[in-house]
């Protein structure tokens, strides 16, 4: 009755239920903004892999063009370079454990397979374990059963990178000779060497080294190029001919 009857009990009271109104609607656009916000982040995900699989065929095709060769043979890509990517959103991930491990939302129906190697937009991420239908798991770099084959970009010489289980951060590069020159800072990318990554995929940075008198390789801690704290979404590398080159050279060995 006051509210009805006395004009400024009745604008305070209008005042005061708006700031309620206002901020029930601020907040409830912010749940559904937020909501939105991960389904464009999925799509622009989703446009990138596109876009960057254009790019990569478009490149190739580039480098490969010869202007005296016969047009039969004039974009012919190397085995090597040809891959595209499929992406997938990241729905579980560890980092405290020794043995770490990541779940991807693509499967088996998506076209993810064992041993594909996973990147995302900063560098390597790790390799595909196990797929089923619809979901896919993979081993980083931050789990020790797996060792990752990169060099340096100024000079190639290539070394082992292993997680040493300690800080989600660093991981250990092996077998470099004392001979090689290197520095604080310097690149670390993939070598090209495995099938598994194509070479040139960032990988992470020298922290720090060192080497006693009566070693024959240096102890080098790397600064790993992917956050795996706010990993969201990567990109899984599909290499066309893999299974072209690992059955030659499974009848290689077997010979």
């Amino acid at each position: 009755m006051i509210v009805q009857n006395q004009g400024y009990q009745k604008s305070i009271y209008l005042s005061s239920s708006n700031t309620v109104v206002s901020g029930m609607y601020e907040w409830s656009n912010g749940v559904v903004e937020f909501f939105k916000l991960r389904a464009a982040n999925d799509n622009l995900s989703e446009e990138n892999t596109s876009l960057k699989n254009q790019v990569i065929k478009l490149q190739n095709q580039l480098e490969t063009m010869n202007p005296e060769a016969k047009d039969s043979i004039r974009f012919r890509i190397p085995p090597e370079m040809e891959y595209q990517f499929i992406s997938a959103k990241v729905i579980s991930c560890t980092t405290n454990k020794i043995q770490n491990y990541i779940t991807l939302n693509k499967g088996a129906i998506d076209g993810i397979k064992p041993d594909m190697g996973v990147v995302s937009d900063e560098g390597v991420v790790g390799i595909i374990k196990n797929v089923s239908r619809r979901f896919s798991v993979v081993i980083p770099l931050l789990n020790p059963k797996i060792e990752i084959s990169c060099k340096f970009r100024r000079n190639n010489y290539s070394g082992g990178l292993l997680w040493s289980g300690e800080d989600y951060r660093y991981a250990n590069l092996t077998d470099i000779a004392r001979h090689v020159e290197f520095s604080h800072g310097d690149t670390l990318i993939t070598s090209g060497l495995t099938s598994t990554f194509p070479e040139g995929v960032p990988v992470g940075t020298v922290e720090e080294f060192k080497i006693k008198e009566s070693d024959a390789y240096y102890q080098i801690k790397v600064k790993l190029a992917v956050n795996f704290r706010t990993l969201s979404h990567v990109k899984v590398i599909d290499y066309l001919n893999y299974n072209e080159q690992k059955g030659l050279e499974k009848k290689s060995e077997e010979q």
